[in-house]
């Protein structure tokens, strides 16, 4: 049986200053809302994040960086983030840009335990300066390395107490691969039924992945809200 936490500070009580953090999502789908909240509270600091992208200005990794808590970033979009683009223009974080697709296998290829591998994404790049690049069959690739953290936070609609996790729907983005390549994956989740109450055939991440897991009753904000005139 895993652990089940009763308080979102106490989730978070062990990420420390300087700590790598996987965080899943998509925009704001599929974000760990509660844990990203209980850090920000926290206050740790120099913290670098992977993830696809930095949230918005007010709510998600938003809030980390409005606190300043975050020293650099490994992502693949930058777009909807005004403070985000302020820190970049100003120098204040780092940021590691990465084509999506390679962000993707980057972090899949660490929790699988390969260390790098080469794809031909980026290759005649800026993204391929000072970087191995070789010929395979008359075309060239670039090696990425894989990337791994300290702590993985994700976010899963429904889990077993052994620590089974259910993404829904486009939940299932960055969610599952992330689960999987961090040494202390939380999963805050939405339900825990007992073991054995899941059907094996939709469990996406198995709870040999995850450490820790809190309940969290979750705003799921929408980042932009199109409606009919």
């Amino acid at each position: 049986m895993k652990e089940v936490l009763t308080s979102f500070e106490e989730a978070i009580k062990d990420i420390h200053d300087g700590a790598v953090i996987m965080v899943g999502g998509f925009g704001l789908v599929g974000i760990p809302e509660n844990l990203i909240i209980a850090l920000a509270e926290r206050g740790a600091k120099d913290l670098t994040i992977i993830s696809n992208n930095c949230g918005v200005d007010d709510w998600g990794l938003g809030l980390l960086l409005r606190n300043n808590q975050i020293k650099k970033i490994i992502g693949s979009y930058v777009g909807e983030n005004k403070e985000f683009e302020r820190q970049v223009l100003a120098g204040e974080i780092e940021v590691q840009l990465t084509p999506q697709g390679s962000l993707a296998e980057k972090i899949r290829a660490g929790g699988a335990g390969i260390p790098a591998f080469y794809t031909p994404a980026g290759v005649g790049t800026s993204i391929s300066e000072k970087r191995e690049v070789r010929n395979f069959n008359g075309k060239y690739y670039l090696l990425e390395e894989a990337l791994t953290a300290d702590f993985s936070l994700v976010y899963a609609e429904k889990a077993d107490r052994m620590g089974n996790l259910i993404f829904n729907k486009t939940a299932r983005n960055f969610n599952p691969i992330m689960a999987a390549a961090g040494r202390v994956t939380i999963a805050e989740v939405g339900e825990i039924v007992e073991a054995g109450q899941l059907d094996p055939n939709t469990v996406h991440t198995p709870g040999v992945y995850v450490q820790k897991m809190i309940i969290g009753q979750q705003e799921k904000r929408i980042e932009r809200l199109t409606v009919r005139n």
